[in-house]
């Protein structure tokens, strides 16, 4: 079943409403915003109680496979209508929800957020926005034909040191940029066998909805419910997935990106059921206003990453070795062998960015920490700098609360849907960084080898890669 048939076929598709997009925006002055929630476990919990933290919210309707968290959630809101298949709560509840909040596994993130959307729903999704590149153009595309408010759950784009990056570099601070490093050492991918065998399926979980469009294999304890469906291919989309998004989005809106020409993902050889745990995947990207004529990219996730390069050496930074271990140095192509390496009065975050451009390097650390500029192997006082953009674009003070930062991105969606604002990561910009995101993804299933993608036709060169933009629907 492809996705046109799904929407076709759903007790959504057959229910029909259809509203002019110009009504969606007719909030009345002092209305209140009802929301309905897919998926109130993990981080739907943190999704549900930040969206309800906003004094114009009432919960109406919550939603999940897992009647734990579904229970847990009720507990929070009694009043709010509870219902295990979403296509079940859209159809009943039609007009009495005013918006939606997905934050299911990635798997159903387009689904859910197709469905509402059809029924002229402003939908908050989680990150990444989809799990197939081709639902990200659809997502992109129904939002845009409707007028529907739209916003990605990547929080950190709405935290202070995040817009401070983006404006510093737009600034000029270090010239155009040439190349972009960005890591995170988690491990979201899975090397092992594929596994055997059959659980009973817990009375509390609805396995047949959890698989959704995806495939539906026997039920193993542990492996896909409730956390490590993120390592595996048909439900997750691994470290670069989970991470890569948050880590990608502030480089990626500073310097104003479109998504790559090419990507080549060194890793393991697909076995076609888990993401390999260590990625290298380098993207180059068509020039922007702040970037040199082509950019360069590379991603490093896994345990170590990332390997040492002569890029993110940090000023202070020595070599320590032992009686079994030398310093072998700098190599021709720049990569620093040094094990281990131990900073003397600075360390690589464990997680960031570094933006190297004509007249040197900036540090993003992830996250709520200043950024900080380098040149010539030395750090640069830029507090005049930080100074001035803030004062210039409102930032004012540092923040170092995540209590009060977190709600931020959640209740500029509720205050867009109630017509006092704009989203900052609509689908329009939410699609492309996902985009850029699931093209590494797929290069992974080809390692060493470099896939050059056309974006006006949404293929790549490659045919070979090209089936894996997209999937079959399973009906569920």
């Amino acid at each position: 079943m492809n996705k046109r048939e799904f929407l076709k076929t759903s007790a959504l598709g057959a229910l029909g409403v259809m509203l002019a997009p110009s009504l969606l925006k007719a909030f009345p002055a002092g209305k209140r915003l009802r929301t309905a929630h897919i998926g109130v476990g993990g981080m739907g919990a943190e999704d549900l109680k930040a969206i309800s933290s906003h004094a114009d919210v009432d919960v109406f309707a919550l939603c999940d496979v897992d009647a734990r968290n579904l229970s847990a959630a009720h507990k929070l809101h009694p009043r709010a209508r509870v219902f295990s298949d979403y296509r079940e709560m859209l159809k009943e509840l039609g007009d009495e929800i005013d918006a939606v909040v997905v934050s299911t596994p990635d798997h159903t993130h387009a689904p859910a957020a197709m469905l509402a959307m059809q029924q002229n729903k402003p939908v908050y999704c989680q990150k990444p926005l989809t799990h197939y590149v081709s639902e990200a153009r659809d997502m992109k595309k129904l939002a845009a034909d409707k007028g529907l408010v739209t916003q990605m759950g990547i929080q950190v784009h709405s935290f202070y040191d995040y817009k401070l990056a983006t404006l510093l570099i737009q600034s000029g601070i270090i010239g155009k940029v040439h190349t972009v490093y960005a890591w995170s050492p988690k491990n979201h991918g899975y090397d092992g066998p594929r596994p055997v065998g059959e659980d009973p399926i817990p009375e509390y979980l609805d396995w047949n909805l959890w698989a959704g469009t995806s495939p539906k294999p026997p039920y193993k304890e542990g492996v896909y419910h409730p956390g490590v469906w993120r390592k595996l291919m048909d439900y997750g989309c691994g470290t670069l997935g989970d991470m890569g998004v948050h880590i990608f989005d502030t480089p990626y809106n500073a310097l104003q990106l479109d998504v790559p020409r090419t990507i080549t993902n060194e890793c393991r050889p697909t076995n076609g059921f888990g993401f390999p745990e260590h990625n290298a995947v380098t993207y180059e990207f068509p020039g922007t206003e702040y970037t040199t004529r082509s950019l360069k990219w590379v991603w490093y996730d896994g345990p170590g990453a990332p390997p040492m390069h002569k890029d993110l050496m940090l000023p202070g930074m020595e070599a320590k070795t032992d009686e079994k271990k030398t310093v072998k140095g700098v190599d021709s192509e720049g990569k620093v062998s040094l094990d281990p390496m131990v900073a003397a009065d600075n360390q690589l975050p464990d997680q960031g960015a570094m933006f190297v451009g004509r007249k040197g390097r900036l540090l993003l650390p992830h996250f709520m920490q200043l950024p900080k500029k380098i040149v010539r192997g030395k750090y640069v006082d830029i507090s005049e700098e930080i100074a001035e953009v803030s004062k210039a674009n409102g930032l004012g003070e540092p923040i170092r609360n995540y209590d009060t930062e977190g709600p931020k991105h959640y209740h500029q969606f509720v205050d867009a849907c109630l017509g006092k604002g704009e989203c900052s990561a609509p689908f329009e910009y939410a699609s492309r960084l996902t985009e850029t995101i699931l093209l590494g993804t797929i290069a992974g299933r080809f390692p060493g080898e470099t896939l050059h993608w056309d974006a006006e036709t949404a293929k790549f060169k490659e045919e070979k890669a090209n089936q894996y933009l997209t999937g079959e629907y399973r009906k569920f």
